[in-house]
């Protein structure tokens, strides 16, 4: 379900999805997806709103999506063997995902 919540950041209510809920010592904290922006955000549960139904049916304008089939793979250096390879990696590297950006834009 689609709700308005208020971000801090943008200074705008948004449309977004909730993720996942975090507990915490003075209330609820909502991790947020906001669909018209494509942006994560943690949002206080004081500033989530019911959406209006003819809101809820205008198309979002961002989505989730990942590359299909696409590996994260990082540089293996040996010092010992004084070699360099490519294997897989766990995650992406910082490098790799700037690059990624750049050919976006």
């Amino acid at each position: 379900q689609v709700y308005v919540v208020f971000s801090e950041e943008l200074k705008c209510w948004c449309r977004s999805l909730v993720e996942s809920v975090r507990y915490q010592v003075d209330g609820c904290q909502l991790s947020c997806f906001l669909v018209d922006y494509a942006k994560y955000c943690y949002v206080p549960s004081e500033s989530i709103r019911v959406l209006p139904g003819a809101f809820a049916k205008i198309p979002h304008r961002a989505k989730k999506c990942r590359l299909h089939c696409t590996k994260p793979l990082t540089l293996h250096i040996d010092y010992c063997e004084n070699t360099a390879k490519i294997g897989p990696a766990k995650r992406w590297d910082t490098a790799a995902i700037e690059h990624f950006r750049k050919l976006l834009e």
